[in-house]
């Protein structure tokens, strides 16, 4: 399976865009790693719901049972990591699960580190273009950027970015976006601190439940 995964993203990157694939996944190697073995030890079985992006992601505890109403949830989080990086990694990330839906959250980290929103839209066109040229019929569903309190120097940016993915999912049948970036502000438009921890910039308990509710109504089939 993950032979043939590796084949089907090869056919579909541009050489160039391969190689920057391979330079990621040396990023990644002990990451990466630990998802295969756990593969070796219990394969997912095919047509689950699978969470794929960055801190967010990987620090959500028991996200794999936080969904009862869902057979199969897969968590593959890669803490620091950009929406780029999800995008060099579909072939190791995606496409070995052969998954209903993909639900995305990344890009918080591109901006930090100077993407522009246009440049996030090409990451998130590039992932879509890759996981349904190979699984056509899987929904990609991508979590707005979340304002975190302590990038709120970035806000603007990250609204921008937001609003150029929702904008080009509202018009594809197979995509999502998931608003969770409206609810985690107060009435002012500032970033709620109780949704986060100590640092400002990943989520609390709190923070967690709130996504919970909000992205529950997205996975139904």
């Amino acid at each position: 399976m993950k032979r043939r995964a590796l084949l089907l993203a090869a056919a579909l990157l541009p050489a160039s865009l391969w190689a920057q694939s391979s330079a990621t996944e040396q990023r990644w190697k002990k990451e990466l790693d630990a998802f295969a073995a756990a593969d070796r030890q219990q394969m997912p079985p095919p047509g689950g719901v699978l969470f794929v992006g960055s801190s967010s992601i990987r620090f959500w505890t028991a996200l794999e049972t936080t969904f009862a109403d869902q057979a199969v949830v897969i968590k593959r989080g890669f803490g620091g990591s950009r929406l780029s990086e999800s995008a060099d990694l579909v072939h190791r990330l995606v496409l070995p699960y052969q998954p209903r839906l993909v639900v995305l959250y990344a890009g918080e980290n591109d901006i930090h580190e100077g993407s522009t929103p246009l440049e996030l839209l090409g990451h998130f066109q590039r992932f879509v273009q890759q996981v349904q040229g190979a699984l056509p019929s899987t929904r990609v569903a991508f979590m707005a950027i979340k304002p975190s309190p302590s990038r709120v120097a970035f806000m603007a940016t990250m609204r921008e970015a937001n609003l150029l993915i929702q904008t080009h999912v509202l018009q594809h049948d197979n995509l999502d976006y998931i608003d969770v970036h409206t609810a985690m502000l107060d009435n002012d438009g500032r970033p709620r601190p109780e949704l986060f921890v100590r640092d400002q910039l990943h989520l609390s308990a709190e923070g967690y439940g709130l996504w919970r509710q909000i992205v529950s109504a997205h996975l139904r089939p």
